[in-house]
């Protein structure tokens, strides 16, 4: 027996990634193949393709790792594969998700307690199956090792034979292949590992390019207004995880904003994002660029909106009870709120959103000259553990579901959970209006609440979010905005805005908004991106008195 595993062990590098490439291809891709047998039913038509599919995957598995597999890196590589592989597998099958470059940033930029809530059971199983049990296999294989030349050869033969095939596939079923290629090119992001592979290259170089990026700076003829008026405080609140249709203010038929509806708020109900990650989606709302030409690398190395607004005067605060503010508050003052330390309201560990007002007063009171936005980056309804979002005095809709493992749920049991969870955010906005109205004897005061991305909960097999934005549903990127003013609040038109709330909007607007609603002149300003500055706003509101007769 000693013999027979020390004969089954030893082998040369092409058998290794042969059989991993294997392994992966048959245990790591249910997700992959189950998408594929969406498009494509497992029946007498498709199965040679299908079939094909597998073997085509699989060789360009072997070509990729027979290129980065050279003598004493191939362990090394194949197990760090291997782990890496097991993690994509578990999130993609059980999340339907795709690991492309905005995931992986999300992954880079993820803390200790997110990354705690995606912790379970099932995960720990999928790494010992898929990833360690066959990673020690991998340790124990004896390579047989030869001459450099003959290892170079052998990577040479093993690369192109494994082309070959899967070219000769492709040909042979190229009707077959011209479809999937071009109409259904999101299956291929299921592929592990070959896509996430594609996409970590794709995120090094962008890292590595943007921190070589100069830093640029905007609006530099960006002026305050001279004219004399009241001092503003605007709170603003990046809600994270929220869904537009799951606030009763748009229509919902759960009453999931309560408190929101005594205090007369504007909601858009047509507001959308310009991504479906808050790594993407958090900075895209700052920046001068918009969604259509918006790139990490450029706004990165761009000055945004609080900047502006810092140089010309505004005292500018960031309280995070989120991860971070993924740069957008590298140069103004910003406080974490994610730890006890720091955040008044802790329990259980977790910290509320509502620890974040513990101290704007003391803020407040410590600038006596100059304008004051505060932005309050919430922890909302952040997934997958919505029960964990809110306390328990707010647990109206039952039963709910208490774990991560949404696929374990039923969707009535994650609703709930989700909408509980958006209950407290109604509570947690409603203090915010609370405190602006304390203050509205020295200043005019306003609330703009806007949600980075929004979520999917189970719709078509889909959970969480951060979807590519071609094929990321409407859930993902259709998100609640909502606005709040004083009455002493001269510069807005609140009639005109109500009457406007219905328009197509998204966070391309916002950028322009801040700068209107802090009166800063510039040229790189533009009106007609400005929520407030509302167009045609009497015929607006002549089409709302005719539906009123």
């Amino acid at each position: 027996m000693k013999r027979f595993w020390q004969n089954l062990t030893v082998m040369n590098k092409s058998t290794l990634i042969i059989l991993v490439s294997v392994f992966l291809m048959a245990f790591g891709n249910r997700a992959f193949f189950s998408n594929i047998f969406e498009v494509y039913p497992l029946n007498l038509d498709n199965a040679a393709f299908v079939i094909s599919l597998a073997v085509v995957f699989g060789a360009a598995l072997v070509v990729i790792l027979s290129l980065v597999c050279y003598r004493y890196t191939t362990k090394p590589v194949l197990i760090t594969i291997l782990m890496l592989s097991s993690f994509a597998a578990y999130f993609m099958d059980s999340y339907n998700t795709v690991i492309d470059t905005d995931m992986l940033r999300n992954v880079a930029q993820t803390n200790v307690s997110e990354a705690s809530d995606l912790m379970s059971g099932t995960l720990v199983m999928y790494v010992i199956l898929l990833g360690i049990l066959p990673s020690l296999f991998v340790y124990r294989v004896q390579l047989k090792t030869g001459t450099v030349r003959r290892d170079i050869l052998s990577t040479v033969k093993l690369a192109s034979i494994s082309l070959g095939v899967g070219v000769l596939i492709v040909v042979v079923f190229s009707s077959f292949y011209a479809s999937f290629i071009r109409e259904h090119k999101i299956l291929r992001y299921y592929a592990n590992p070959s896509f996430y592979l594609v996409s970590t290259f794709k995120f090094a170089s962008s890292a590595i390019e943007s921190s070589s990026l100069p830093f640029t700076m905007i609006a530099e003829d960006a002026q305050a207004s001279q004219a004399k008026r009241p001092r503003e405080l605007i709170i603003m609140v990046v809600g994270e995880t929220a869904r537009a249709d799951r606030f009763s203010l748009n229509g919902y038929e759960r009453e999931t904003n309560p408190e929101l509806a005594k205090h007369n708020v504007i909601s858009f109900s047509d507001f959308w994002s310009c991504g479906t990650s808050t790594a993407l989606s958090v900075p895209c709302i700052f920046s001068v660029y918009g969604q259509s030409d918006f790139d990490q690398k450029k706004a990165e190395a761009t000055e945004n909106a609080l900047d502006i607004l810092a140089r010309t005067g505004v005292n500018v605060l960031w309280l995070d009870n989120n991860s971070d503010s993924k740069g957008v508050a590298d140069r103004v003052t910003y406080r974490d709120f994610k730890t006890p330390e720091n955040n008044p309201d802790c329990n259980d560990g977790e910290c509320r959103d509502t620890g974040m007002l513990a101290d704007l007063q003391q803020y407040i009171d410590a600038h006596p000259s100059g304008d004051i936005l505060i932005v309050l980056h919430q922890m909302g309804n952040h997934g997958p553990a919505y029960y964990k979002r809110y306390p328990k005095a707010f647990e109206k809709y039952t039963p709910v579901c208490q774990t991560n493992q949404l696929e374990d749920c039923s969707k009535e049991t994650i609703s709930n959970a989700y909408d509980n969870a958006t209950l407290y955010t109604d509570f947690f906005l409603s203090k915010v209006i609370d405190e602006l109205r304390r203050h509205t004897d020295e200043f005019e005061t306003g609330l703009f609440y806007l949600s980075d991305h929004g979520e999917s909960l189970g719709e078509f097999d889909v959970y969480l979010h951060g979807l590519p934005m071609f094929i990321a549903p409407e859930a993902q990127r259709h998100v609640p905005a909502v606005m709040w003013f004083s009455d002493n609040f001269p510069g807005v038109d609140e009639k005109a805005l109500r009457a406007s709330k219905d328009r197509t909007m998204n966070q391309d607007w916002v950028f322009h908004t801040l700068l209107g609603l802090f009166d800063v002149r510039t040229d790189v300003y533009q009106p007609k991106l400005d929520i407030l500055n509302v167009p045609g706003a009497t015929m607006l509101e002549q089409l709302a008195a005719k539906q009123d007769q």
